[in-house]
C-alpha cells in the first residue's frame, strides 16, 4: 500500500481529492473506486503498485489517430474505477467488489514497480507508454511516479480516461501529460447519474482544461441505442467539440455490442444506420475528423484530408500505410493535425 498524495482530513473522516467524487470517508471506509481507505486517518492507496492487466498496443487501439501514428505504446492499468459503467468492457478487472478490497489477499495483480514498466517498454521500442484499460485517475500515484520517470527518459506520455479527475489530479499530471483520449459518454448528466454513477459537468471542464493546457486531445463516444443516439443529442456532442474545443480534435464513434457489456444484454447492438447518422451530424458541425470504432465493414477508420478529401492514412485493423508527409496532405499540403 502507498499513502494517496490528494486528500484532506476532516474530524475523523478523510476527503479524498482523487477524483470528483470527494468521497467523505469515515475511519475503515473505502472509497467509490474500492481501492483508497482511511486508515487510522491516512488515505492509503490498496492497488499500488500491481498491474492488473499489461502489453504492448498499436497506438491506434487506445484509440489514438493523430498522435504518433504506426508506433506502439507500453500499455499498463491498476485494478479500479471510479465509475460504474453498465456497459463496461472492461469490468472484470475495472470493478473492486469493497467487501474483498479490504481483504489483503484481494487479486491485485502483478507486482511492476514503475521502473521496471519504464524497462519494459525501452525494452519492446516503445516511444509511449499508455495509463489505460481501467481509468488511470484510480491509480493516480501508480501513473504519476511512472510518468515522472517516462519524461525523465524521454517516453510520452498517454491516458485513456473517462475525465472524471478532480482539479488536483489534472494540475498533478499536467506536466507530464502527452496526449488522452476521453470518452465524452453523453452529454446527458442524467445518462452519467444513471448508468455510469457520476456526472457530466466535472467531464467537459476537464475537456476543456486539457485543450486550453495543450495536451493533445482526441474524443471517444461509444453510441447506445435509444440512450445517447438521438439527434438532438449529436448535435450537442459535436458542437461542443468544435465551439468549447476545435473542429480538429478527432471524434471516435463506436459501435456498442450487448454480449461483452457488462449488464446492459438486453440492448440491441448499434446499426451501420446510427452510426452514419451520428457521422453525418459531426460533418454538418465542421468537425474534420470522425471515426468509427467496432465498425470496419463501414470503412470510416482512414484519415482524409479536411480540406481536398483524399486519404492520407489508411487504416485496416490498425495496420496503417501512410501518405501524409509529416503532417501536410501528400497531394495538397493542408494540415492533418498529425502529432509525431
Amino acid at each position: 500500500m502507498k499513502e494517496s498524495v490528494l486528500y484532506k482530513k476532516v474530524g475523523t473522516a478523510i476527503q479524498c481529492q482523487t477524483c470528483a467524487h470527494y468521497c467523505r470517508l469515515k475511519p475503515g471506509q473505502i472509497g467509490l473506486c474500492g481501492v483508497r481507505r482511511n486508515q487510522q486517518e491516512h488515505l492509503m492507496v490498496l492497488n499500488y503498485p500491481y498491474a492488473i492487466a499489461y502489453g504492448i498496443d498499436p497506438i491506434e487501439k487506445k484509440p489514438l489517430f493523430h498522435f504518433m501514428p504506426d508506433t506502439r505504446t507500453f500499455s499498463f492499468a491498476a485494478k479500479g474505477c471510479n465509475f460504474r459503467c453498465a456497459n463496461c468492457q472492461n469490468w472484470q478487472i475495472s470493478q473492486v467488489d469493497s467487501t474483498k478490497a479490504s481483504n489483503k489477499k484481494a487479486p491485485w495483480g502483478e507486482k511492476i514497480t514503475p521502473q521496471e514498466i519504464i524497462a519494459s517498454a525501452q525494452a519492446q521500442d516503445c516511444p509511449s507508454i499508455s495509463y489505460t484499460y481501467t481509468e488511470p485517475t484510480i491509480f493516480l500515484e501508480y501513473a504519476l511516479t511512472t510518468m515522472q520517470l517516462a519524461k525523465k527518459a524521454g517516453l510520452k506520455n498517454i491516458w485513456v480516461s473517462n475525465g472524471f479527475m478532480s482539479s488536483e489530479t489534472l494540475s498533478l499530471i499536467l506536466p507530464y501529460l502527452d496526449a488522452i483520449n476521453i470518452d465524452l459518454k453523453s452529454f446527458q448528466d442524467d445518462f452519467y447519474y444513471k448508468i455510469c454513477g457520476g456526472r457530466l459537468q466535472p467531464v467537459l471542464e476537464n475537456l476543456k482544461q486539457l485543450f486550453k493546457a495543450g495536451v493533445w486531445l482526441e474524443i471517444t463516444t461509444l453510441l447506445i441505442p435509444s440512450l445517447n443516439t438521438s439527434r438532438q443529442e449529436l448535435q450537442q456532442l459535436a458542437a461542443f467539440i468544435k465551439d468549447e474545443l476545435a473542429e480538429y480534435v478527432p471524434w471516435h464513434l463506436s459501435a456498442f455490442s450487448p454480449e461483452i457489456s457488462w449488464k446492459m444484454k438486453d440492448l440491441p447492438s448499434t446499426t451501420s444506420a446510427e452510426l452514419l447518422a451520428a457521422y453525418k451530424i459531426g460533418k454538418e458541425a465542421g468537425l474534420k475528423f470522425i471515426y468509427f470504432g467496432n465498425a470496419p465493414a463501414l470503412d470510416k477508420e482512414d484519415t482524409l484530408c479536411p480540406q481536398c478529401q483524399k486519404v492520407n492514412i489508411k487504416r485496416d485493423l490498425y495496420q496503417i500505410q501512410r501518405y501524409d508527409a509529416k503532417g501536410k496532405c501528400f497531394y495538397c499540403r493542408a494540415n492533418l493535425y498529425i502529432q509525431e
